[in-house]
């Protein structure tokens, strides 16, 4: 071979010194192979490596030479133009072969790029992030980040000591997304992004927005994960929930944290495959239609009970890998149960490692902090303006509905998204550009989450907690709504709260409690929560709000809960509140399951139990949840005894069901109430049983009409009203 017209180092001295600072603004400009010349040069920056060998061919063409070390961790080689080659490389703790990440050209589409930039890259996760690919035969792993303001970027990882000078990545034109191959590694590799800042500054090592695994915390590196390949089972229940209209359907959700439903006396938080075992026949048990996940998106700091979440794609490594959020979702809907996550695309924590200031800017938050942090909750607000940030979140929302088979998405805070003003005062809040609070940005931002949640979800729904009368929650899009399924009713929740904590000795006076929420029950597609956040922060339990002895609170509970199930609206109850527990909920404590021996809780649970039983098998407690004909006052104003009445009706030409609750302990004996059928009537449910651990007061299970006109019927039925408790009628046959 003629001599090599090549001087080594073949790189200038500013480039050099540029790797070893790494901070080149351009690695593949000089790194990987490149005509230097006449000659084909390649260049590796390997510092920390003993040698390195350019290794070309396969089997008897085979050819390794060394490389010319520099001293500096640069190491060169003359090679030929057209022939691909690999680095064998020896390292204090071994020696490894593979082929070198600056041989690649460029490898997301042309089209991701665009698509990312409008924010309509809705399948975002096989793209950024972390992912297992294969490039010529090639098996490693594609790393992409968006941080358009950064000035250099590098993957730092298990697989490279941490050493930001292994593997800078290269910046695409566009929005400012950075990608690199890395040959040779897979799933389990954990990464992080070294980011500096726009002017060069280095900034806390990042992980990955787009992760879609991360490690247990308190460590807070993201792990390379396998393309999702779960084998599901559920085929049945995925097409029969695409046919349903969930608004005519029941749906009893129970609210649960999952590490602290599983948390034993001695600690332990459990695991999905625990929460296989456990959860999903308690839910069976109980009757409950769906259980509603607290955020199981992974988040640095566990008292926020997820609320602070900074891994948007990342089940929480506390309760195991993906793999099993995924079996569990397959076993709850074998089951017939199905699974809602608590989704939070309001804010985020403002940890080191997280999205705050990504790339050295404010590239996720907004930059001002009268628009971008939360005081409330010392957080970061999302730029839903950005087209980029809002197609992160939508990404996001349709991974966790399309990969995991979600039936649904709770959205948090939505009120906090919805107003500029919100908890802020005058002067402390950005107008809109009409000079108003509402944020239209939000409002856009929802309405097009809701469409392609509508779209792709394959009958998927979302609810929204909004805590205000912002109009049309639950309207269609199309029609000028923001396009949610259901709306938490937050009114129906205080009131009847407050309602219930009273002595029944002035529950006469109020009411209004009971009955106002009826006046705008049918203005959107309502759930009924008692949710976590009514038995925390000194709140006290829901069973500590009830008055009277012993007996009264728990009678008092029954009754409640009674209410709440036969009153129209989608159902939500915490855990806990099933069988009353007595201290508010602590998620650091063991779950305070009753004994056996507490008949007065456990007569609590066979109430819930009963409930579910009862309202999933009656379409008039369901079926018309959000019209006005499903409902109808029969007895609205005994403010002297304080007793309630009302039909639901499933609107199928059949005799409504009658709800009777009497709101304080003296039992009213013949109490006439007016009823739209002759004949008999059963007694479907009594929360005063003695299966509930009640005084066992009521009818005998029945009673028939006599001809006597009340309340604008023709007949009546003379009852017998249980203290504190609620009875629901059904007619039978017209001449039994």
């Amino acid at each position: 071979m003629p001599q090599s017209s090549v001087h080594f180092p073949s790189l200038p001295p500013h480039d050099i010194l540029l790797l070893e600072e790494a901070r080149h603004p351009d690695p593949f400009a000089v790194l990987g192979r490149h005509r230097v010349g006449d000659e084909s040069v390649v260049r590796a920056f390997l510092p920390g490596a003993h040698y390195v060998e350019l290794v070309t061919g396969e089997g008897d063409t085979r050819k390794a030479v060394a490389m010319i070390a520099e001293g500096n961790g640069l190491f060169e080689a003359l090679c030929p133009a057209d022939e691909p080659y690999r680095l064998r490389v020896s390292w204090p703790d071994g020696i490894i072969e593979a082929a070198d990440p600056y041989a690649f050209g460029l490898l997301l589409s042309e089209e991701d790029i665009y698509l990312f930039a409008e924010g309509r890259h809705f399948d975002l996760s096989t793209r950024l992030g972390a992912n297992p690919r294969v490039f010529d035969g090639i098996e490693g792993v594609l790393f992409a980040v968006w941080a358009p303001n950064a000035s250099h970027i590098s993957v730092v990882g298990d697989f490279n000591g941490w050493d930001a000078r292994h593997h800078p990545m290269r910046r695409r034109l566009g929005p400012g997304i950075w990608e690199l191959f890395v040959p040779g590694i897979g799933p389990g590799a954990v990464y992080k992004y070294a980011i500096a800042g726009p002017h060069g500054e280095p900034l806390s090592w990042k992980a990955d927005p787009l992760g879609r695994r991360q490690e247990e915390p308190p460590r807070t590196g993201s792990i390379v994960a396998a393309a999702p390949d779960f084998a599901w089972s559920d085929a049945e229940w995925l097409a029969r929930r695409e046919r349903a209209n969930p608004v005519n359907e029941p749906m009893a959700a129970y609210e649960v944290h999952v590490g602290s439903w599983l948390r034993s006396e001695w600690g332990q938080m459990g695991s999905w495959d625990e929460a296989s075992e456990r959860l999903i026949p308690y839910l069976r048990y109980m009757g409950f239609s769906h259980v509603e996940l607290m955020p199981i998106t992974e988040h640095p700091f566990g008292g926020s009970w997820g609320y602070q979440p900074l891994g948007l794609f990342a089940p929480t490594a506390r309760l195991g890998p993906p793999e099993a959020f995924a079996r569990f979702v397959d076993r709850c809907h074998a089951a017939g149960i199905g699974v809602i996550l608590d989704w939070v695309p309001a804010h985020f924590p403002s940890d080191d490692h997280g999205l705050a200031r990504f790339d050295g800017t404010a590239l996720y938050e907004h930059e001002d902090p009268r628009q971008g942090f939360h005081r409330d909750w010392n957080t970061l607000i999302y730029n839903v303006g950005r087209r980029e940030v809002r197609g992160f979140l939508i990404a996001s929302a349709l991974w966790w509905v399309e990969t995991f088979h979600l039936d649904g998405l709770r959205v948090d805070a939505v009120a906090s998204m919805l107003y500029r003003d919100y908890s802020r005062e005058p002067g402390e809040w950005v107008p809109n550009q009409y000079g108003g609070r509402e944020n239209l940005e939000a409002v856009s931002f929802f309405q097009e989450l809701n469409t392609l949640v509508g779209g792709r979800g394959r009958g998927a729904v979302t609810i929204a907690e909004e805590s205000t009368a912002w109009p049309g929650v639950t309207t269609p899009v199309h029609l000028g709504g923001l396009g949610f399924h259901f709306k938490w009713n937050m009114g129906w929740m205080h009131d009847t709260l407050r309602y219930f904590a009273r002595d029944p000795i002035h529950r006469g006076h109020h009411g209004d409690d009971v009955t106002f929420g009826l006046i705008y029950a049918f203005s959107e597609n309502f759930v009924l929560p008692i949710s976590h956040d009514e038995v925390v922060h000194g709140k006290g339990s829901l069973l500590a709000r009830m008055p009277g002895d012993d007996w009264q609170r728990f009678a008092n509970l029954r009754l409640c809960l009674a209410l709440m199930w036969s009153h129209p609206g989608k159902k939500l109850l915490f855990m806990g509140c099933e069988f009353g527990a007595e201290q508010e909920w602590n998620v650091d404590a063991p779950f305070p399951w009753p004994d056996d021996g507490d008949t007065r809780r456990r007569g609590a649970m066979q109430l819930v139990r009963d409930l579910n039983a009862l309202y999933r098998a009656t379409p008039a407690l369901y079926r018309l949840d959000h019209e006005p004909e499903g409902f109808g006052w029969v007895i609205a104003d005994d403010n002297a005894n304080s007793v309630f009445a009302f039909t639901r009706s499933a609107g199928d030409g059949k005799p409504p069901l009658m709800v009777v609750a009497n709101m304080t302990p003296v039992p009213r004996h013949d109490y006439r109430i007016g009823v739209p059928a002759t004949g008999l009537w059963r007694e479907r449910l009594n929360s005063d049983a003695d299966i509930y651990a009640g005084s066992g007061l009521g009818n005998g299970g029945q009673a028939r009409a006599q001809a006597i006109p009340a309340h604008g019927q023709r007949q009546s039925l003379s009852l017998t009203l249980p203290p504190l408790a609620l009875i629901v009628l059904e007619h039978g046959s017209a001449g039994g």
